[in-house]
């Protein structure tokens, strides 16, 4: 359960960095490109909640 709060966090802490991110350009991954933020969020999220 931590684990998917962890995710959920991560991944709405991602889509705001890629949304919100001042990469007009395009060229920079991850404030580039809102979906690749919130998957790294997600995953980076669930990582840290793991014992």
């Amino acid at each position: 359960m931590k684990i998917a709060i962890g995710a959920v966090v991560g991944g709405l802490i991602g889509l705001g960095i890629g949304y919100f991110g001042k990469c007009a350009s395009g060229v920079c991954p991850l404030t580039g490109n809102p979906v690749i933020s919130t998957v790294l969020g997600a995953l980076i999220g669930a990582m840290l909640m793991m014992k």
